[in-house]
C-alpha cells in the first residue's frame, strides 16, 4: 500500500542541488517514492526578489503528476523563515523542511545550514517561527553535529519536538566529515530513542537492501535516499517490495538506458534541448554506472550536444554492455 507523507516505513527523495529537480522527482514518484523535498531555497533570497529569478522559479516548480513534495528553506533569521513560509503558502507543498545540515562552505559561511548546529537557541527560534507561520507539517534536516567532539543531534531533535516540529531527518555524519567516512546509524538510533516524533534516517543508503536493514535496526520511521537514487529511481520500487516481503528484481540495462533517454527528453521539454543535454551528463554517468564497457562510451555521452547524439551514445553503450562475458563457475569455465 502506498504510504502517505511521513508515514511509517516511507522512503523519501532527499534534496540534492542540481539533481532533484522536477523531472527527476517525477521519475522517482513513478517508482514509488513516498515524498520528495525540493532543492534548498534561500529564505532571504526569496524575500529579496528571488521569485523573479528563473533559477528560483525552477526550484519552486512542481508538476501536477508529482506526489507529495516538501519545500526546503535555508537561512539563519527566524523572521526570514516565517515570512517566506507565509508568502509561499498555497503553492501545493506538503510541508516545510528546515535545512540545518548543508555543509557547503558558502552556506555555512553565512550562518546557514550546518552552522546552526553550533547555535541551538537560534535553531529553536527558527523552528518556532516556522511552526507559527504554517499549518503544514514542519520537519528539520540535520547532521550529527559540527564535529565529532560536539554531537548535538539528540539535543536538537528534542528541541525540534518541543517547538512543534512533526519529524526530523538525520544524516549520520558531522559537518566536519562532509561526505567522507561512513554514516553512523547507531547515532541515528540514539536520536530515535529520545524523541516521540518520526525520525527519518539518511546517509550511505546505496541499495534498497541496506536501507531496509538500517531502518529496521535503528528503529527509524523511514529513510531518505540521496546519492543512492542518482541514476537509480528504481531504488524506491525495490525498497517498497522488499519492505512488503516481495521479490525485488533489478532493472536490466535496456530499462536503464530507456529511462535515461526519457529523463533527457523531460528535461528538454522543460529547459530546452541545449541545457538538458548539458545537465544530463552527470545523470548519464549515473545511469550507466556498473555497465560492462560503459567507461569507453562515456566520452561520447559527455561530448553530445543534441538529444540525437546523446541517444546514439547511449545505444553504443547498450551494445557494448550486451557483449559482457557470461559469469564463470567455480571450475573457471564460462557459463552460458
Amino acid at each position: 500500500m502506498k504510504n502517505s507523507y511521513l508515514a511509517p516505513g516511507s522512503a523519501a527523495l532527499a534534496p540534492m542541488a542540481g539533481v532533484t529537480d522536477m523531472p527527476f522527482r517525477l521519475l522517482c514518484f513513478e517508482q514509488g517514492c513516498d515524498y520528495a523535498v525540493t532543492e534548498m531555497v534561500s529564505a532571504r533570497g526569496f524575500l529579496c526578489g528571488g521569485e523573479k529569478s528563473a533559477a528560483v522559479r525552477a526550484l519552486l516548480c512542481r508538476d501536477p503528476a508529482e506526489g507529495p513534495v516538501a519545500l526546503q528553506l535555508f537561512g539563519h533569521d527566524p523572521h526570514d523563515f516565517s515570512e517566506a513560509v507565509r508568502r509561499l503558502e498555497g503553492r501545493g507543498f506538503c510541508g516545510v523542511d528546515i535545512n540545518m545540515g548543508c555543509p557547503a562552505p558558502k552556506i555555512v559561511g553565512n550562518g546557514d545550514g550546518s552552522a546552526l548546529l553550533k547555535d541551538l537557541p537560534r535553531a529553536a527560534r527558527i523552528i518556532a517561527a516556522v511552526r507559527a507561520a504554517t499549518p503544514l507539517p514542519v520537519t528539520v534536516k540535520m547532521r550529527l553535529g559540527w564535529d565529532a567532539a560536539h554531537p548535538v543531534a539528540e539535543a536538537l531533535s528534542r528541541i525540534a519536538e518541543a517547538e512543534g516540529a512533526n519529524a526530523v531527518t538525520v544524516h549520520g555524519r558531522t559537518r566536519e566529515q562532509f561526505y567522507s567516512g561512513t554514516a553512523d546509524w547507531d547515532a541515528i538510533a540514539r536520536v530515535k530513542a529520545v524523541v516521540h516524533i518520526p525520525v527519518i534516517g539518511n546517509g550511505d543508503l546505496y541499495t534498497a537492501e541496506d536501507a531496509l536493514a538500517r531502518m529496521r535496526r535503528s528503529g527509524c520511521d523511514g529513510v531518505s535516499f540521496a546519492r543512492g537514487a542518482t541514476g537509480n529511481p528504481w531504488i524506491f520500487a525495490r525498497f517498497a517490495r522488499l519492505r512488503d516481503g516481495l521479490d525485488a528484481p533489478e532493472p536490466d540495462n535496456a530499462a536503464r538506458i530507456a529511462t535515461a533517454m526519457r529523463h533527457a527528453r523531460m528535461l528538454a521539454a522543460w529547459k530546452g534541448e541545449e541545457v538538458a543535454v548539458r545537465e544530463m551528463r552527470k545523470h548519464a554517468a549515473w545511469y550507466t554506472r556498473g555497465m560492462f564497457g560503459a567507461a569507453q562510451g562515456r566520452p561520447a555521452l559527455y561530448a553530445a550536444q543534441t538529444l540525437a547524439a546523446l541517444e546514439e551514445a547511449f545505444a553504443t553503450i547498450l551494445e557494448r554492455a550486451a557483449q559482457e562475458p557470461a559469469p564463470c563457475g567455480e571450475d573457471g569455465k564460462t557459463r552460458h
